[in-house]
C-alpha cells in the first residue's frame, strides 16, 4: 500500500520504518526543514519504561496549589484564559484517582516495556548507535514521604513483572557514585535497572537515513493543511506543495494533530504540556551521571548523553508558547548542581523548550479513527522517546491487520467515545 506519514519527528520516523519493514511504500511529511526538529529535538533523553506514569495522579490537586507559590515549581500554569486548556485540566483532574492511575499507569508501563523490547530489536539489527546506555534509571527521593509515597508505583511494577530496586542513600551513592557529595540531601531510591538513555534526535536523523534506503521518501518543509475526504475515506493530504494521495494516512503531528483531524469529527483531547531542557559538556566525568537520575522534588531528569550532560523537565501549560523562560533554566541547573556538583560547565548549557503532546490520562492515542484508512499515532506527552519504538510497531500491526505482540484495545482513540468502556489489558 501506499502509506503517508503526517510527522517527521521521533513518532513518523519509528512508523516509517516499521512500516517500510513490511513491503508498504511510505512517504513522511513534516512542515520542519529536518526530521526530529521540533519535540524530538532536545529532549530529556531517558528511555524509562518502569518509571512510565501519568501526570493525572492522587494528590496532584492539592501539589498543584502549592506549586503555585514555589519559585522552583514542577508545574507552571501561565493564567491567560484558554478554553482547551482548562477542558484539558479538568478532564485530566478526573484522572486523578487511585483507581483510574492504576489503569493509566498499567497501560502506558506495557507500552513501555514492549518499546524497549521493540528498540532492543532496532539496535541489534541495525547496529544504530545514538548515544545510548543500557546501566537504568535511579528515581531519587529527597524526603521521606516521596520515599513511602512510592510504594503505589511498586505495585504497578510488581503487577507488570519490571525488575526495581529499592534503595537508601548509600545505595544510591553505589548506583551513582556522583551523588557522593549530595549524601545529606538523598532519602532514598527507587532503581529501575531495565531502564535506558540515548540522544532521541541522533536516533531519528539516523533511522530516517536507513528508512530512505528502504525506499522511504521524506518531503520536509512541507506544511500540512488538511485532509481529503472522499467516499471512500482519506483521499490526500492537502499541502503547500499541493496534494498527496495515499491509500493509508497516519497522523503523527503531535499537538498538530487535533486542529488536522478536527474536520472529521475527531475530538483529540490533546494539550501541549512545554518543557524545558539544557546541554552542558562534562568537565569531571567522575561527578557525572552513568545514566538518568529523576529528581522526583523537580520532576526533573539528569540524563549522561556521551560527553554531555542533559537535564530536563517541568510542565508548564502556556499554549503553543516556545518561547526561552530564563527562570526555568534556574530550576534545572538547581537540581543537577545540587546532586552532580560542578560535574559540567553551566557556562556553556543550551537551553531548549519543546511542546509534548499529552493526553488527560497521560496514554498516547494509536489506531484507526474516524474512517477506515485514517490511523493516529499522536499523544505521547514526555515518553514520546520511551514508547516510540512499540508505538510504531502497534501501530504497523494494525494496518496490517494482524494481532500484537501486546493488547492495543484500550490505546485507541474510542475510550474518548461517550459510553465506550476501554479495555484493559
Amino acid at each position: 500500500m501506499k502509506i503517508v506519514v503526517l510527522g517527521g519527528g521521533v513518532i513518523g520516523v519509528t512508523s516509517a520504518w516499521y512500516l517500510a519493514k513490511d513491503g508498504h511504500e511510505v512517504t513522511v511529511i513534516d512542515r520542519n526543514d529536518a526530521v526530529g526538529a521540533d519535540t524530538t529535538f532536545a529532549n530529556a533523553g531517558q528511555i524509562s519504561p518502569g518509571y512510565s506514569a501519568p501526570w493525572a495522579a492522587p494528590g496532584i490537586p492539592m501539589k498543584a496549589l502549592k506549586w503555585m507559590f514555589q519559585r522552583h515549581a514542577p508545574l507552571i500554569v501561565q493564567p491567560r484564559l484558554d478554553w482547551a486548556k482548562v477542558s484539558w485540566m479538568v478532564r485530566m483532574l478526573r484522572n486523578c484517582t487511585e483507581a483510574r492511575y492504576e489503569v493509566n499507569k498499567g497501560r502506558m508501563v506495557r507500552l513501555a516495556e514492549y518499546s524497549r523490547d521493540c528498540l532492543t530489536e532496532i539496535r541489534n539489527d541495525t547496529g544504530i548507535d545514538f548515544d545510548n546506555r543500557q546501566q537504568g534509571t535511579l528515581q531519587l527521593f529527597r524526603t521521606q514521604k516521596q520515599v513511602d509515597g512510592a510504594a503505589k508505583d511498586i505495585k504497578v511494577l510488581e503487577q507488570g513483572g519490571v525488575r526495581y530496586e529499592v534503595l537508601d542513600a548509600e545505595g544510591c551513592i553505589a548506583a551513582e557514585p556522583g551523588l557522593a557529595k549530595a549524601r545529606d540531601l538523598i532519602a532514598g531510591g527507587l532503581r529501575l535497572p531495565g531502564d535506558e538513555t540515548g540522544d532521541c534526535h541522533m536516533f531519528t536523523t539516523k533511522l530516517a537515513k536507513m528508512a530512505k534506503d528502504l525506499g522511504v521518501t521524506f518531503r520536509t518543509g512541507v506544511e500540512i493543511r488538511a485532509l481529503e475526504l472522499g467516499a471512500n475515506g482519506i483521499e490526500a493530504a492537502q499541502t503547500s506543495e499541493g496534494r498527496v494521495t495515499g491509500d493509508v494516512f497516519v497522523v503523527a503531528m503531535g499537538n498538530h494533530s487535533p486542529t488536522l483531524v478536527r474536520p472529521l469529527g475527531l475530538k483529540l483531547p490533546i494539550y501541549p504540556v512545554k518543557g524545558y531542557s539544557i546541554t552542558a559538556p562534562i568537565i569531571a566525568p567522575e561527578r557525572a551521571p552513568q545514566s538518568t537520575v529523576m529528581d522526583e522534588t523537580y520532576k526533573i531528569a539528569i540524563t549522561r548523553l556521551g560527553d554531555r550532560i542533559r537535564v530536563g523537565g517541568m510542565a508548564e501549560l502556556a499554549g503553543l508558547d516556545r518561547s526561552l523562560n530564563k527562570k526555568r533554566q534556574e530550576t534545572l541547573t538547581l537540581s543537577v548542581e545540587s546532586l552532580f556538583n560542578g560535574a559540567a560547565d553551566q557556562s556553556r548549557a543550551e537551553l531548549w523548550s519543546g511542546l509534548r503532546p499529552m493526553t488527560p490520562d497521560g496514554t498516547p492515542i494509536i489506531g484507526q479513527a474516524g474512517v477506515d484508512n485514517l490511523f493516529l499515532n499522536t499523544g505521547h506527552g514526555t515518553l514520546g522517546w520511551t514508547m516510540a519504538a512499540g508505538s510504531a510497531r502497534v501501530l504497523s500491526d494494525l494496518v496490517a491487520g494482524r494481532s500484537s505482540d501486546i493488547e492495543t484495545a484500550d490505546l485507541s482513540y474510542d475510550r474518548y467515545v461517550p459510553g465506550a468502556v476501554p479495555r484493559a489489558a
